[in-house]
């Protein structure tokens, strides 16, 4: 298959790596998690742990942002089979975003059904703070009104339909249960739901722009896991997702404050156990729920 010039992988590329990953452990995970920026100790949480470098998998890009460790580490998370990301890959890193969300065709071809993703989002709402958790519960893809949508170019039906409805992105049971989740943790008061808005990067973003985006009805914005989601739902997997607010939007032109990484994966650093619980929590609580099925 081709797109704007460049080869992609074929279904049978994909099944290559899958095999591959199979061959090399015994897991068989059925929840796949992907860790964004300072949140990849979610793979520290994993039993009978077997991982693989980025760089060692067949087909796999690499990694190249600071807080991404580039590790696929399999296991069990609270007694379920798992599979998680320490590090994501951009758009912004270069590649074309069939190839960002080469992972999530993986996870689907290993019998993966549930996808969490997690990620650092800057604040747009006014309400919300730094270390606040955001159940997302819809995103505005910006990078797909200028056709930047990683199910552009011929479509493999063996994954998926042409035209995939994301009106349920994320799922609403996986939603509701989170909350209950947070209730019994009494982190209620830091757990919110919001839209998320994904933009290209690697900038953070002008003033303007936030205060545009903010008109459009987001909550939050960051530079990844829109396209992730949207090829998980192509393949049918179910989503949910957080975003751990780890700045606030600068809509102040007088303000002598600026958005950078560091203090991103510092304000990651600080919130990261509160998210870390909740999702192995709420792992346990999807397991105990498909068993009552």
């Amino acid at each position: 298959m081709e797109c704007h010039g460049e080869q992609r992988y074929t279904y049978e590329d994909c099944k290559r790596t899958a095999d591959w990953l199979l061959a090399k452990t015994k897991h068989r995970p059925r929840v796949a998690i992907i860790c964004g920026s300072g949140l990849g100790g979610l793979a520290d949480l994993l039993k009978d742990q077997v991982a693989f470098e980025y760089t060692k998998i067949p087909n796999f890009p690499k990694s190249t942002v600071v807080g991404h460790a580039g590790r696929l580490v399999f296991g069990n998370l609270s007694g379920t089979p798992s599979v998680v990301m320490q590090g994501r890959f951009h758009m912004y890193e270069g590649y074309p975003l069939w190839k960002v969300t080469f992972p999530v065709r993986i996870f689907h071809l290993l019998g993966v059904e549930t996808l969490i993703v997690t990620n650092a989002a800057g604040g747009l709402n006014p309400e919300y703070n730094v270390g606040d958790i955001m159940v997302i519960r819809d995103h505005i893809n910006m990078p797909g009104f200028s056709g930047q949508n990683p199910l552009v170019g011929p479509n493999e039906e063996r994954f998926g339909v042409r035209f995939p409805a994301m009106s349920d992105a994320y799922n609403q049971d996986l939603r509701k249960l989170a909350h209950s989740v947070a209730a019994e943790m009494d982190c209620s008061g830091c757990l919110r739901e919001g839209v998320y808005c994904a933009l290209g990067g690697p900038n953070y973003e002008t003033i303007a722009e936030c205060q545009f985006l903010q008109r459009l009805g987001a909550d939050a914005v960051g530079m990844s896991t829109v396209p992730e989601v949207i090829v998980a739902r192509h393949c049918g997997m179910r989503v949910f997702g957080f975003s751990l607010i780890t700045n606030k939007a600068i809509l102040d032109y007088e303000t002598k404050e600026k958005a950078n990484h560091a203090e991103v994966l510092e304000a990651s650093r600080q919130s990261a156990r509160t998210l870390e619980k909740l999702v192995s929590l709420l792992v346990q609580r999807i397991e105990r729920n498909n068993n009552l099925a």
